[in-house]
């Protein structure tokens, strides 16, 4: 039997992200992948895979799963929830530390506390197709991922790796710093034109809530509404992951890594991206606010972060013991 993780419960919304879906935007396929890029490479590199493996994305809750292989070597990352194992006692592996597993054990995620996102890595990734060049899953185009959908009680995941050594366990030298509080920054434009001085004003002191409407699309956000100068249609043009459109409800949504590839409504404003990840950990009902800082300095944020991505792998600790 080809080694598999059987899904005994699917958790909130669990499907499979690798790197992202690159040259088909032209004929309207998102670019798809990891929500949140520092903990999915993070979880990646917990368990010795190269960064771009294919992981699942949890998003609220995660599932449940049973061991259909010799061994597995799991690692959890985004969130303050760890796995719980279950094999006649129950012992709990921490989220940012790698574990050995092995076949018929069954294992659990459940809710993720504050985080909205978390990725689980698998040693050697998931042995699915890629489509369109990635392995990335989206589900409203039914491409990518394990059949093109969420993943679903008694399916049989398939592992490219059956057979985890023995080793050394890997740590994070200290837990994920998850952000949930912290201001988001945002470059304003490339349509600020569009909107009055007051509207400007009131989108970077005011504080909005993430809405129970949002998905791997777009962040809907609740809160005071921001006025047109011009109207609130625009001839469509290009969309970028952290792109904020401000239809005619003056409510603005956060565009994500499903955005669709050209939208005809005004953005106000874009996520650096270094900050993309601060707001993909944001359960509904969680504040954002915003604070404006021009391009050189998201530039040099976004290069700061891979700077410290870079250091915390390069930093990873070994256990004080093996995995058994």
């Amino acid at each position: 039997m080809k080694p598999a993780l059987k899904i005994l419960m699917p958790g909130v919304h669990t499907t499979i992200q690798g790197a992202r879906r690159t040259g088909y935007q032209d004929v309207g396929v998102p670019g798809s992948g990891p929500l949140d890029p520092v903990s999915f490479r993070l979880a990646n590199a917990l368990v010795g895979n190269a960064h771009e493996t294919a992981a699942l994305e949890l998003l609220l809750q995660g599932p449940t799963c049973e061991v259909l292989a010799d061994a597995v070597r799991v690692a959890l990352v985004g969130c303050g929830a760890g796995i719980e194992v279950r094999s006649g006692s129950t012992r709990t592996i921490p989220a940012g530390e790698s574990a050995r597993l092995t076949r018929g054990e069954a294992f659990r995620i459940g809710p993720l506390g504050d985080s909205a996102c978390a990725y689980l890595a698998i040693e050697g990734g998931f042995d699915v197709a890629p489509v369109l060049g990635s392995v990335s899953t989206y589900v409203r185009g039914a491409i990518g991922g394990f059949d093109g959908r969420r993943l679903q009680k008694d399916d049989l995941v398939p592992l490219r790796l059956g057979g985890a050594g023995i080793r050394a366990e890997s740590a994070l030298t200290r837990p994920l710093d998850l952000g949930i509080d912290e201001p988001v920054r945002v470059a304003l434009g490339p349509q600020a034109d569009y909107f009055t001085g007051d509207a400007l004003k009131i989108f970077l002191s005011s504080v909005y809530t993430v809405s129970p409407q949002s998905d791997r699309m777009g962040f809907r956000l609740e809160g005071p509404p921001l006025a047109h100068a011009k109207g609130y249609n625009i001839v469509s043009d290009g969309i970028v992951p952290g792109s904020i459109q401000v239809p005619g409800s003056g409510q603005p949504i956060v565009l994500m890594a499903d955005h669709q590839t050209i939208g005809g409504y005004p953005k106000i404003a874009t996520v650096v991206s270094a900050d993309l990840p601060l707001v993909a950990r944001r359960r509904p009902g969680r504040a954002i606010r915003f604070v404006a800082v021009e391009v050189r300095e998201a530039e040099r944020l976004r290069k700061a972060q891979e700077a410290a991505i870079r250091h915390e792998i390069d930093a990873l600790r070994p256990m004080a013991h093996a995995a058994q």
